[in-house]
């Protein structure tokens, strides 16, 4: 039997170990290792050091009565199986000069003390749960050689079993293996370790805020983001389940078969797994306006369970109570609804927004109505007032619609451009277009306002701009009224010297197949691109539309970029999921972004 939290556990911490002793500069057959913990998991991984090449003499490992050796009395045949040849009578005196310990134990198991005794350069996994048997924190006072693993997700080397779930199945089902044997366990292992030495790709960078981790102390595992995981491990099971002749079904070319996996993979989970992951460290107040909305609100409730941040809700207290119903909930269900019936918030956001349209040709009494009647009146002044963070709106109506309703009550951010960006996902390649939803007919200038928008958004997203200026010719060929603007966009931009790599005009195949590298070779963006910005509306929306109906590519947005305040627009009918990655965009924003 493979179990996920016995074998699982060995896989990872296999990995993570031998990328330790690599950075420790430490030889597998001198090493002396150290496990603390006598269960399942701590035995199996003392099994996957044996087979990776510590030798069993160097093994000591120890329980709740201290040191398992092979004259104790009353051990059972499993523990036997890993008794030492030690004169070693507690944990204490078995970490004296120990190069690697291993903890799947309790908290407060192992002292400082202890941790000071290990030899120079120690490897240390504290992996209890669901706190450590000493804290990273207290390891680093005595000891700033050391490389730490955990089970946490707050520290820096998690070790986490869903790295290798469940990839190692993928593999092992693909082959109909007989049984997962040691061959298959150490291949993943041995995949996992190399996967974080490569250079990271964007979904991970993402993940990360922005920051590119690279293999070292602080990076030995693979994050679980990382989406060559779906690929490179059952990849690595897949041929040794075939190799140690388990398999009933062979694979005749792996580079086929890496490629179909690739193709069951939603990038785009990654990057809003990266995002959340971000979000749930600094919680924000995220209002839900149309909280009387089905979708709207099934969106609020999934942002609270998955503790995203706080989700307030706009609308009746009474119809609200009715959709909670509705979707089987009970009306008593605990989240907060705000609306205009609080007369000393209603006076606040009036106060507000009078002074805000008071020069726009509105009395007092309209203001008073809208606060009264209309929900993104109210939210936006939440915001602008601080008693939100960020909102998401629409759904109910057209988007254009929704974002003429937002413009006249939030202005645009300093020196920008009001657009729509979509994030496109196909194929393992992330690409953002725009503008998809708002500008008709864009100048040249406000090309520019947009790519340079388009630049800092994707640099939050962690991704290295490469800007492409799309048009249906390629470098002056054939030559179009209708491209003017786009040429003369790129030469406003070039005389702004900007920070990005930038080209055009182009087609979008050139911009996005390698294979025209060859053709072109004097452009920097050719086959690179991953910012497209589109010569006008109508082709922009088509071509994401037309990419999410028949390409099967997962869309993330429209996003709404220039705005004044962290607000994100649904379009028309969007499903639960697309209002729920909108609102987490929204919070992501209210806090990277300085409004």
């Amino acid at each position: 039997v493979f179990h996920d939290d016995q074998h699982g556990t060995a896989i990872i911490t296999t990995a993570a170990l031998i990328n330790a002793l690599d950075i420790q500069k430490k030889k597998i057959e001198n090493i002396k290792v150290v496990v603390n913990g006598a269960g399942a998991s701590a035995m199996a991984c003392v099994d996957l050091f044996k087979s990776l090449g510590v030798k069993k003499q160097n093994i000591i490992m120890c329980d709740t009565k201290g040191v398992i050796y092979k004259k104790r009395e009353g051990l059972n045949n499993f523990k036997l199986k890993h008794a030492a040849e030690t004169k070693h009578r507690k944990l204490s005196e078995a970490m004296i000069d120990a190069d690697v310990f291993l903890g799947l134990s309790a908290k407060d198991t192992v002292s400082p003390k202890m941790i000071k005794s290990m030899s120079k350069k120690p490897i240390i996994f504290v992996c209890a749960n669901p706190d450590p048997e000493i804290t990273p924190e207290e390891i680093l006072k005595v000891r700033t050689d050391a490389i730490i693993a955990t089970g946490r997700s707050d520290y820096p080397n998690q070790v986490n079993n869903l790295i290798g779930f469940p990839y190692i199945f993928r593999g092992a089902l693909d082959v109909r293996a007989k049984e997962i044997n040691e061959e298959m366990k150490m291949a993943a292992a041995k995949s996992i370790a190399m996967l974080a030495r490569d250079d990271v790709p964007d979904e991970v960078v993402s993940a990360y805020g922005g920051e590119r981790p690279k293999y070292g102390k602080n990076y030995i595992i693979p994050s679980t983001f990382d989406p060559r995981l779906l690929s490179v491990i059952p990849s690595a099971v897949a041929r040794a389940a075939i190799k140690s002749g388990v398999a009933r079904k062979k694979i005749s070319d792996f580079d086929v078969y890496k490629d179909e996996l690739i193709n069951r993979l939603d990038p785009s989970m990654s990057l809003m797994q990266g995002i959340n992951a971000k979000i749930r460290k600094n919680p924000k107040k995220v209002i839900f306006a149309e909280g009387e909305d089905e979708n709207m609100l099934k969106a609020a409730i999934e942002f609270n369970k998955a503790r995203l941040g706080k989700p307030i809700l706009i609308g009746s207290e009474e119809r609200i109570k009715e959709q909670l119903k509705k979707i089987g909930l009970d009306e008593n269900f605990k989240i907060q609804i705000v609306n205009s019936k609080d007369k000393s918030r209603r006076e606040k956001y009036k106060k507000y927004l009078y002074k805000k349209l008071q020069r726009d040709g509105l009395l007092e009494r309209d203001v008073d109505r809208l606060i009264r009647n209309d929900r993104v009146a109210w939210g936006s002044s939440m915001i602008a007032c601080k008693d939100a963070d960020a909102m998401v709106t629409g759904n109910i109506r057209h988007y254009a619609a929704s974002v003429e309703k937002l413009k006249k009550f939030v202005d645009p951010r300093e020196g920008e451009t009001i657009f729509g960006m979509t994030i496109i996902v196909s194929k393992g390649k992330t690409i953002l277009v725009a503008d998809t939803n708002v500008q008709d007919f864009p100048s040249a200038e406000r090309l520019v306002n947009t790519s340079i928008s388009c630049v800092r958004v994707a640099r939050l997203f962690g991704f290295e701009p490469k800007v492409a200026f799309l048009s249906h010719s390629t470098f002056g060929k054939p030559v179009s009224r209708n491209t003017k603007h786009v040429r003369d966009a790129i030469e406003l931009l070039r005389s702004k010297k900007v920070n990005f790599d930038f080209d055009g005009e182009m087609q979008p195949d050139v911009a996005l197949n390698p294979i025209y590298q060859e053709v072109y070779p004097f452009s920097k963006i050719v086959g690179k691109a991953n910012i497209l910005i589109m010569p006008a509306l109508h082709s922009a929306a088509i071509s994401t539309k037309l990419m999410k109906t028949f390409g099967g590519a997962k869309l993330i947005g429209p996003l709404l970029i220039g705005l004044g305040l962290p607000i994100e627009v649904a379009p028309l009918r969007s499903s639960t999921s697309d209002i729920l990655n909108l609102a987490s965009v929204a919070a992501y924003s209210s806090d990277v972004i300085d409004y």
